[in-house]
């Protein structure tokens, strides 16, 4: 077979084989037609051929080796566009020609079927379906939302294949210098605008288009693993919730059934906990926010456990033993990471408490870090963020005064007075600051009244001319000595 003229680009997307110039068809693109039957010895009938054939819309021809070509049809052939190609048996040109285009469906039926066998094996989740479908087919798969790749199988996607995708399109081919890919929506409710990528460098188009036709076919398989994905993750989530607000019912004090629940779900209720709260301040999803937790806390060389609370997520750090600064000065800057990156698309307000020991200590840095979070909503001004370590205890007490651990934090702050100063401070506070009026309800001198407040203010370390400390204190005194209290 002798190629006379050549044609750069020229690509032909199909062929037509037929006896005679006349059986052609009148109109196809991009086709190379190729005519068994001898043609027209007169090189002028030979350039009319040309033309006609061309007009009708092919980009090649193909003819017998009998009669010789000339040069001026050759020129005439390369003028027209039109590559000229002369086969010593031109059936046997047909017949390659045939098996190429019946290879590409072959591509097809293969690459289908393994797509097919690939959905046969057991997958745990979405992850390792991809990496099933990538193995099967051959070639690098991606699960992506927008530019951000959640799942992927095999090299990375280019970040530019990744940009050009037109994500409106339900099946999209997009073609760089070096690579190429298709992708096509993934139809299911769990999660919208997820799209299932198919990518591969030196490809030529009929393997895109076989790839095409595989990515629809493994599609639903993917669809229908995302939602299996989904309905086992809020299962899990709701059973882990429920576990945890058992614990927090309990105390501290697990009895033998929940130590044996908590172990089960892998949490460790003695060591040494550190517990974080992120909680929205807007309407934010859980469970969406719990995905955004997961990752940060799966990289970190510690045990980490988080489920959704409420309006937030819950989570704590445990070490076997008590941790030192700087432990958990690392553990705190790896929840302010965490929140920084929240923070830049989701308006969310974290807390941290302290370090406590066994499962009481479990449940209190958790209600620590739960007030810390609560008043951290208010708090643009430190971005959103409190840890009970670096606030003063009047700023704890007024976040707290609505919870279970106020009482024990007012104790812990009136504790360090001695009888008959508490009492003072009470009347003070319930007199308005007045020395005078509080000298007349305890029956003392005006100046016992004011030295034992000014021993108050050494003892505690407190302004108490300032209006949020003076109320945080105030509340303390009624709190700790409210009757349903019971005795100190």
């Amino acid at each position: 077979m002798e190629v006379l003229t050549t044609i750069e680009g020229c690509v032909w997307r199909d062929v037509v084989v037929e006896a005679r110039e006349e059986d052609l068809p009148d109109s196809a693109q991009d086709c190379l037609a190729v005519l068994t039957s001898p043609v027209a010895a007169e090189p002028w009938r030979v350039d009319a051929l040309l033309r006609r054939v061309r007009d009708r819309g092919f980009t090649g021809l193909a003819v017998g080796p009998e009669p010789e070509i000339g040069w001026g049809s050759r020129v005439l052939a390369q003028r027209l566009g039109l590559v000229l190609v002369v086969a010593g048996h031109p059936t046997a040109l047909a017949r390659a020609c045939w098996e190429l285009v019946e290879g590409r469906d072959a591509l097809t039926l293969s690459l289908v079927r393994r797509v097919a066998g690939s959905i046969e094996y057991h997958a745990d989740d979405i992850g390792d379906l991809v990496r099933h479908l990538s193995a099967g087919i051959g070639h690098a798969l991606a699960l992506v939302d927008g530019v951000e790749v959640l799942h992927r199988a095999g090299p990375a996607i280019d970040p530019d294949l990744l940009a050009a995708i037109d994500t409106s399109r339900w099946v999209h081919q997009v073609w760089t210098p070096t690579a190429a890919a298709v992708s096509v929506r993934v139809d299911t409710r769990a999660r919208a605008g997820l799209r299932l990528v198919i990518h591969a460098e030196g490809i030529d188009e009929p393997h895109l288009v076989a790839l095409t036709t595989a990515a629809e076919i493994a599609m639903p398989a993917v669809a229908a693993r995302i939602l299996i994905d989904e309905i086992e993750d809020v299962s899990d989530v709701s059973r882990s919730s429920s576990l945890l607000a058992d614990v927090l019912d309990a105390a501290g004090s697990v009895d033998a059934e929940l130590h044996r629940r908590v172990t089960a779900r892998g949490w460790r209720v003695h060591g040494w906990h550190l517990g974080f709260r992120v909680q929205s301040r807007a309407r934010v999803d859980p469970l969406d926010l719990l995905r955004r937790v997961r990752p940060w806390l799966h990289s970190l060389p510690v045990e980490t456990h988080a489920t959704t609370r409420g309006r937030g997520v819950t989570g704590w750090f445990t070490f076997t033993s008590a941790p030192d600064g700087h432990g958990v000065d690392e553990a705190a800057g790896a929840i302010r990471e965490m929140h920084r990156a929240l923070l830049a698309d989701l308006p969310v307000a974290t807390g941290i408490g302290s370090v406590h020991s066994g499962p009481s200590g479990l449940v209190t840095t958790l209600g620590e870090a739960h007030d810390a979070a609560r008043l951290a909503t208010g708090r643009p001004s430190t971005h959103w963020l409190l840890h009970v370590d670096s606030l003063g205890l009047e700023q704890l007490l007024l976040a707290w005064t609505g919870t279970d651990t106020f009482v024990p934090a007012a104790r812990a702050l009136l504790g360090r007075l001695r009888p008959a100063d508490r009492a003072t401070l009470g009347a003070y506070l319930d007199h308005e600051s007045s020395l005078l009026r509080t000298a007349e309800s305890l029956g003392l001198h005006r100046n016992t009244v004011r030295q034992r407040m000014q021993r108050v203010q050494e003892v505690l370390g407190l302004d108490l001319q300032d209006p949020d400390v003076r109320l945080a204190v105030h509340l303390a005194c009624r709190a700790v000595s409210a009757p349903h209290r019971g005795r100190e």
